[in-house]
């Protein structure tokens, strides 16, 4: 993205509050990698928040700046300026997948096949310094399932405490992946709750909300509700819907820097809810509560250009997480009540609850 093109949008943003009306925002900037742009991206937070200043904006002073990195280059000098410069309002979340074996199965140099491993963990002990509440997001695919106990607890050690995991969306499974997902699930339950693990660190693979029917109506995603923004200007309801991210179908734009934002090609994305996008199987499944999906895939998959059919690929997935979650919630449970923690665990669970309120 150029300079002009930044300024644009931003300007655009800014002078459009009857269309943004939401009391605080995130300026979230990806890639690729966004840190190999760190002084453009310098120079349109300073933008920013000037233009926020000049104009009073109800976002002055309740803003956020979100980044996520490789962590290659973290500690280079100009990183590190914009991170002083901008820590009381700043994210920034450095992704590694687990172990050096599970994380160099895809993140590897361009050309040489040298995973990365080794150039990120040496920088997290900074960013934890920097960031000590700051959650790492893994991916599962087929490929790497074997590896998910080993690596939550590798990720642990590093001393991340909260570690983000989910499986992808994408029609990439294989017979039997529910299986080795379910047993991985059921180890890595073992090692939090006989290790203590659970007092002081999360793993998002395990939730109590998850795993019966179906109790609301909302969408999963925020697409049509958080505006993504290309290097030529264009709009689209997510990143997921540029052309660079979508496998079958065409990009689905909404506007652009000139133009705005086209509210009639908007308004689809802001009806949607469960129910007018999934079939009547996944409506009534026993087990739906927490069975996600991403509205770009259900996009790219579906039979015509509709954003109302909702992918299943990942249906067998979601089922055995329930069933894995069933065991460690027991499991816990059972301990707690045995070593009298019940009702110390439920009061910490609210007072997190209140404060991420």
């Amino acid at each position: 993205m150029t300079w002009n093109v930044a300024k644009k949008a931003i300007d655009y943003i800014l002078s459009h509050e009857n269309s943004f009306p939401e009391k605080s925002v995130i300026w979230d900037f990806i890639g690729g990698e966004p840190l190999l742009e760190v002084d453009l991206i310098d120079k349109i937070c300073d933008y920013i928040k000037m233009s926020m200043y000049e104009l009073n904006h109800h976002w002055f002073d309740s803003y956020r700046f979100s980044i996520s990195t490789n962590g290659i280059n973290y500690c280079e000098e100009k990183v590190q300026n914009f991170i002083k410069k901008n820590l009381s309002h700043l994210s920034l979340g450095i992704t590694i997948d687990g172990t050096e074996k599970k994380h160099d199965i895809n993140r590897i140099y361009k050309g040489s096949g040298k995973g990365s491993y080794a150039d990120v963990v040496r920088n997290i002990p900074l960013w934890l310094k920097q960031f000590p509440n700051e959650s790492t997001k893994v991916t599962i695919s087929s490929e790497d399932l074997p590896y998910i106990e080993e690596s939550v607890i590798h990720l642990f050690s590093l001393g991340i405490h909260e570690v983000n995991m989910n499986c992808v969306y994408e029609n990439v499974w294989k017979e039997g992946d529910d299986i080795i997902l379910e047993t991985q699930m059921l180890k890595l339950a073992d090692s939090i709750i006989d290790n203590n693990y659970y007092k002081d660190f999360a793993c998002s693979l395990f939730s109590e909300q998850i795993g019966g029917p179906l109790l609301d109506n909302q969408n999963w995603c925020g697409a049509g509700k958080m505006l993504a923004i290309d290097a030529a200007g264009n709009f689209y309801p997510c990143t997921r819907f540029a052309k660079y991210s979508l496998r079958e179908k065409n990009e689905l734009v909404i506007g652009n820097i000139k133009e705005g934002i086209n509210k009639n090609k908007l308004r689809p994305f802001l009806c949607l809810d469960s129910r007018t996008q999934s079939s009547y199987e996944c409506i009534k499944c026993e087990v739906a509560q927490g069975c996600g999906w991403c509205q770009g895939e259900n996009y790219d998959t579906a039979e015509t250009n509709t954003i109302y059919q909702r992918s299943t690929a990942i249906c067998k997935m979601h089922k055995a997480r329930v069933r894995a979650n069933n065991y460690y919630w027991n499991k816990l449970y059972r301990k707690l009540e045995l070593e009298g923690e019940r009702e110390e665990f439920e009061k910490n669970k609210r007072e997190v609850k209140l404060e991420i309120c």
